[in-house]
């Protein structure tokens, strides 16, 4: 589990629950946090692992997970995101009282830093919105140090679309399962270090069993009010613990991680 606690998003400029970015501090929607924290707690890994003291999160959002590349040992830590109200907040949040942590209002094709200027990337639920996915990799690769890691996180087509190649979400222009998105960074020309998949743990494949319906199902099909009070007692207590991340089983999985080398 993570050792920082996430309170309210509450000071600075306010956020509004948009259902395409999650927030902290919201019992309700906490599972949906939560599993957005599994793929920082695998950023922070990499921090660790790479002593990486320049990392960019690009497409940073409420900018939490900022917060938690710097406990990871991050030196400075750049929050990128094209949104203003998203960018003032992270600014009056995390960059105003922590002098590891900057951020920038940028477009992600055209970020405003130096070549090889950053240790590790990270791009977390971002790829899946773009219209110009090879022009948003070759950014990335720019920025980022020959040796250095991008990890980019996205859901699983097939557990998040199934039967379809079109999204349901509105807001995504494409979706991949774990055999196209490590295709999508070779093409890149990056290294394919490893994929793995965001699953359910035992507590919460338990419920699903109970509830005789996936999950992510019961959440969406009806407002939070009229859960059942088991099910919302159970996302209130949802940890970064309830999840698995595990490189078998991609195809099943909620969703994928895939960690890249930047070639030297």
């Amino acid at each position: 589990m993570r050792t920082s606690s996430m309170e309210p998003a509450d000071d600075g400029p306010g956020l509004l629950l948009t259902g395409e970015r999650t927030l902290p501090g919201i019992p309700d929607e906490r599972y949906w946090f939560e599993r957005h924290v599994v793929a920082y707690v695998l950023a922070a890994d990499l921090v660790r692992a790479q002593s990486a003291a320049t990392v960019l999160d690009a497409g940073c959002g409420e900018g939490y997970g900022l917060v938690m590349l710097a406990e990871a040992g991050a030196q400075r830590v750049i929050g990128a995101d094209l949104d203003a109200p998203t960018v003032a907040h992270v600014a009056a949040r995390y960059a105003a009282v922590d002098p590891r942590i900057e951020v920038h209002r940028a477009e992600l094709m055209q970020l405003p830093l130096a070549d090889d200027e950053v240790d590790l990337t990270v791009s977390l639920q971002v790829i899946e919105h773009l219209h110009d996915i090879p022009g948003y990799l070759a950014s990335l690769r720019r920025v980022t140090r020959p040796g250095g890691r991008i990890l980019i996180g996205t859901p699983n087509r097939l557990t998040f679309t199934p039967g379809s190649d079109t999204p349901v979400n509105p807001f995504h222009t494409r979706e991949f399962t774990a055999a196209e998105l490590a295709e999508e960074l070779t093409t890149a020309d990056l290294e394919v270090v490893e994929v793995l998949g965001v699953h359910h743990g035992p507590t919460l494949r338990t419920a699903e069993r109970e509830l005789g319906t996936p999950l992510t199902e019961a959440l969406t099909t009806a407002a939070p009010e009229q859960w059942p009070t088991a099910l919302r007692s159970l996302v209130h207590r949802v940890s970064d613990d309830d999840f698995e991340v595990r490189s078998n089983d991609l195809d099943a999985s909620l969703d994928l991680l895939a960690t890249a080398r930047v070639p030297e």
